[in-house]
């Protein structure tokens, strides 16, 4: 089950599932999801100590036979294996209280549906200890990854991430 909901939410990304007039092409790879001015939840302060969202969605695309494989630059690249922290809205993958796999987004979900942009504006986290689920941002601290050739079509991962406050 887990599969197939993270199969279908980047399915829906990878074909810009955000709300666009239906004159405009399909989107991959199109950078920070677009915060709706109608979101009853606040855009994400910017802080310091975290990996701005910009280095993240600053990304290129290439086609490789029938995926859409993402061209790192060194920005992306000198974040791989090292210890991150990273600042998001939480999209279960499960339901419960508390998640330890989950999607963290640049932007809030404006539907249960819906993605809120691209591969590039989303993280895959697993942690170490569940975090309370929150309609507010939070702070991951963990295993940064940069992912190659994901077979879900992820580019990053955090892994043994913790809750930062």
């Amino acid at each position: 089950m887990k599969k197939a909901v993270l199969v279908l939410a980047l399915t829906l990304a990878s074909l810009g599932a955000s709300a666009q007039p239906l004159t405009a092409p399909l989107a991959t790879g199109t950078g920070p999801g677009i915060h709706s001015p109608n979101s009853p939840f606040a855009p994400l302060r910017d802080r310091a100590d975290v990996v701005p969202w910009s280095v993240l969605t600053d990304i290129k695309t290439k086609t490789d036979k029938n995926k859409v494989l993402p061209v790192f630059q060194m920005s992306q690249m000198a974040l791989n294996q090292k210890t991150q922290r990273i600042q998001g809205f939480m999209m279960p993958l499960e339901p419960g209280e508390k998640q330890k796999h989950f999607l963290l987004t640049s932007v809030p979900m404006t539907c249960g549906f819906c993605v809120p942009g691209g591969p590039e504006s989303m993280v895959e986290v697993r942690t170490k200890t569940p975090v309370a689920y929150s309609l507010e941002p939070v702070v991951v601290e963990g295993r940064f990854q940069v992912l190659l050739d994901d077979p879900y079509g992820l580019f990053y991962r955090v892994t043994d991430a913790s809750s930062i406050k």
